[in-house]
């Protein structure tokens, strides 16, 4: 089985390009492409048989440079955190797993999270090596995530999502504000903001759509439905926080409050609670719905 397809504990490798150029070994080019990790962790990761070539060949510390080629490694997170969360299949056939995730779970690995990812608790339960997410929803967020479970079918529900033929529809939880009416669509240009994973709204072409109503006034709080009509980045949290209302625990909008871990009792109330569409394969109509609530 080659390098791309294989994977240890439901996480698959990463992979590198090999350009041309004048590294000697293999591990000169990983040292220089890769400043943060040390060459005693490279030849450490090369010795365990953790780098390979797209052959599947592994490649020890002295394995000689060859550009041209893709090299794949496996990479760890040393105390990655437990997520103390368990997702839950909601739905599943030959092409299709639909999946509601808990809060503070992100999608697929990134940054300290590796193993404790939905795409790789998903992978080592259901032993489905080619499940890919077809689209994505923020590690804060809690909902719906579509997956794909063969490579064959994969484009014709990633079309879905580029031509905007799903519906989603979120809830929220945030200020009561009574002064704003409702409903209210908000356009907008988001642009990326500093620090980089944050967004913000600027002048131009909007880029961005989003339509808001109200459900239930909970004293101070309300409950809002929300229907993007685009998806860029963080666009329904920058949107509520446009309007003064931000999310409920929301930690990056309006302001981006210190980074003090996870706090699982305050989790962002934002919820991906629906989505429909009329499938590709079998132009049945579809729809799910999340069984959590905020």
């Amino acid at each position: 089985m080659s390098a791309r397809r294989t994977g240890r504990d439901g996480v698959g490798p990463s992979s590198v390009w090999l350009p041309e150029g004048p590294w000697t070994t293999v591990l000169e080019f990983l040292v220089e492409r890769f400043p943060g990790i040390g060459a005693g962790t490279w030849t450490a990761r090369m010795a365990k048989g953790d780098v390979v070539d797209d052959q599947g060949t592994r490649l020890p510390p002295d394995a000689p440079y060859r550009g041209g080629i893709r090299l794949y490694y496996y990479r760890e997170v040393e105390a990655e955190p437990a997520i103390p969360f368990e997702e839950a299949v909601l739905y599943r056939d030959e092409h299709l797993l639909v999946v509601d995730k808990p809060h503070f779970l992100p999608v697929v690995p990134a940054g300290r999270f590796l193993r404790e990812t939905l795409l790789a608790r998903l992978k080592r339960k259901l032993g489905l090596d080619f499940l890919a997410p077809v689209h994505r929803i923020d590690r804060e967020t809690a909902g719906l995530v579509l997956f794909s479970t063969r490579p064959e079918t994969r484009a014709a529900y990633h079309a879905l999502f580029e031509r905007r033929e799903v519906r989603k529809t979120y809830h929220a939880l945030a200020a009561w504000r009574p002064e704003l009416a409702f409903p209210i669509v908000r356009r907008s240009r988001l642009v990326e903001g500093e620090p980089f994973f944050r967004m913000r709204e600027t002048d131009g072409e909007p880029n961005t759509e989003t339509r808001m109503e109200v459900l239930e006034v909970r004293g101070s709080l309300a409950l809002y439905r929300l229907a993007p009509v685009t998806g860029r980045k963080h666009q329904l949290r920058v949107h509520m926080a446009a309007l003064g209302i931000p999310v409920l625990n929301d930690r990056l909008y309006p302001r981006l409050l210190p980074d003090r871990g996870d706090d699982h009792s305050k989790p962002l109330k934002l919820l991906a609670i629906s989505i429909a569409f009329i499938d590709p394969l079998t132009q049945a109509a579809r729809q799910f719905e999340s069984r959590r609530l905020l």
